[in-house]
């Protein structure tokens, strides 16, 4: 009985962010955006994106706590390259980073560019969207984000591709790891625990949860070149399975 009270308290809360973060982006997505192009000031849509993603985590309760804060790279790009098991991970990442990294890209799946209103903001403050199954506009989209990475700007990645069914971490699969020695950025490895108590896959209720996200020391590249791949690949994702096991990492905070 008391389970089934606070699964209908998640389900309203889960109702009333999407409906308060949808209404948010309709009413100042358009405005942002053209206060961005006009103006050249993409910081606009950073600025309404955080607001945005702090009104739906406070509505559905879920807190998250920081890790490992001296690890992020504030004066260097960079490639963050996290552990991937649920859909509340991308804007808790972004907001545990941006404080400290507020120029952060993403490489993401090309779906969700279909989204109309996010497309478009996405294009402005330079997200790269990646198709995965299309080997040509896959390797042109790594391109793209690799001279990003050139010009100084960072990206946040997640290399399994998809989330994790069970948790437990997936796989790694090339394309960062090919971005990241274009771009010469140092690795750096994120762990991020909870989020499947907070949404698992499949479910669209949310529930009031604290996050971890753990942010471990960065895997430097020295002139490394593709054939150097799979072993940046594995030492990545060995460095993301230990900060998913390993609590010993410096303290930080929301």
């Amino acid at each position: 009985m008391v389970g089934s009270f606070k699964t209908a308290i998640s389900l309203c809360r889960s109702l009333m962010a999407y409906i308060s973060v949808s209404a948010w982006v309709v009413m100042v997505g358009p405005p942002g955006m053209v206060l961005a192009v006009l103006f050249s000031w993409p910081e606009i849509l950073y600025f309404l994106g955080r607001t945005g993603v702090r009104i739906g985590l406070r509505i559905v309760g879920i807190r998250y706590r920081v890790f490992g804060e001296e690890n992020i790279q504030c004066d260097r790009a960079a490639v963050y390259c996290v552990n991937h098991s649920s859909n509340i991970e991308p804007p808790i990442l972004y907001m545990a980073l941006s404080v400290l990294h507020p120029g952060l890209k993403i490489l993401y799946k090309a779906e969700i560019h279909k989204l109309p209103v996010l497309s478009r903001a996405f294009d402005i403050v330079g997200f790269v969207p990646i198709e995965r199954q299309n080997r040509e506009k896959s390797s042109g989209a790594l391109e793209k984000a690799a001279a990003s990475l050139r010009k100084g700007n960072s990206f946040l990645i997640f290399p399994e591709g998809t989330r994790s069914r069970t948790g437990s971490l997936q796989r790694f699969k090339k394309g960062g790891f090919i971005m990241a020695i274009k771009g010469q950025a140092p690795i750096v490895p994120v762990a991020i625990q909870g989020t499947r108590a907070a949404m698992s896959k499949g479910s669209l209720v949310m529930r009031p949860v604290t996050v971890d996200v753990r942010i471990g020391k960065p895997v430097e590249l020295n002139g490394e070149d593709l054939a150097q791949r799979d072993h940046l690949m594995l030492e990545t994702r060995s460095r993301v399975e230990g900060l998913l096991f390993n609590k010993t990492v410096s303290d930080g905070e929301d």
